[in-house]
This record gives structure tokens, sequence and C-alpha cells, in this order.
């Protein structure tokens, strides 16, 4: 099979039997995903498909081609969402019990060493925004900080180079 480039990347190596961990709000931005592309996008792209496959030769007929590669990827990215959501394991971060610690869900402020504060919400792979500081608890980052208190220093390998990050404030909202 040929692979699209403009299909949706196929889901990540895992082992069947692990979670998919992530926070309520990530799992609802999930479910809500697939219920547009199954209640909305596909059913508008297959009404959008049949009147270009009524205009007759369909070899040629550019409107085809492409509403036929939409519904390649709406249909592969309604596979991936289904797969994500069949493994997953709710956590909400509010009621977490030791809050002393990083756990999956924190809001966790470090300091480098250069004195810069650092903002990260270690959440789901299926979650992340890098550029808000959103982080997966898979992440460099995220597993480096698991598990560590207000003091701790851990060395994290960075795309540039290594970062050395003290834990100053952990909260969970």
């Amino acid at each position: 099979m040929v692979h699209d480039p403009d299909d949706p990347p196929e889901e990540e190596a895992r082992s069947p039997n692990e979670k998919n961990y992530i926070t309520p709000a990530g799992y609802r931005k999930l479910v809500d995903e697939l219920e547009f592309l199954h209640t909305s996008k596909r059913p508008e792209v297959v009404s959008a498909l049949a009147d270009a496959a009524a205009e007759g030769d369909r070899s040629e007929n550019a409107e085809y081609i492409y509403r036929k590669r939409q519904l390649r990827q709406i249909d592969a990215r309604m596979r991936f969402l289904s797969k994500r959501l069949d493994h997953v394991a709710i956590v909400d971060p509010k009621e977490q019990k030791r809050r002393d610690r990083v756990f999956f869900g924190a809001t966790v402020t470090v300091e480098d060493e250069d004195e810069v504060t650092l903002v990260y919400r270690i959440v789901g792979q299926d979650e992340i925004e890098g550029a808000e500081g959103v982080i997966s608890w898979k992440s460099p980052v995220g597993k480096a900080l698991l598990g560590k208190a207000v003091g701790d220093t851990v060395v994290v390998r960075w795309h540039a180079g290594v970062r050395e990050l003290t834990v100053t404030a952990i909260t969970y909202l």
C-alpha cells in the first residue's frame, strides 16, 4: 500500500495493554472531534463526492479526486481517534491526593541554570501544545519531572543539548 503524504500518521507503536492517559478536558476534545467528523464533516464530504461523481468522467474530475482523498483522510482520522479512545484512562488532576510531588496533570514551575522560569503542564500524548508548555508525560522533560518535589533538580537532554531544571512550584488545576 502506498502512503499518501496527506493522510494523518498512523498510531505510534505501543504495547496493546498500555493505557492512553488523558485529562477530562483532553478526553472531551477527542470525543468532540470524533463526533464532529462522524456527524458533520463526513456526511458533508460524502454528499460533495456524490455530486462530483454525477458530473461524469471520474478519471479527470479534480473535484471527485479531491473529495475521495478528503474522505480517506477523514476515515483515517476517525480510525485513529477510535483506537486512541479504546485504551483511554481518564485522570483528573483535581483528584490528585499527593500534591507535594509531580504526577500526571501537574502544572510545574521550574527554573533553568540561567534563572529563566518555565511552566509545564504534564498531560497525555493527545493533548500536547508545546508552544504553551503543555507537554506529554512521555516527553523527555515530562519523564524527568515525574515524581520530583519542590527543590529537586533534574538534568534533561534537549534538542539543543542538556539543561538543568529545578522544580520551584507544583500545582494541580
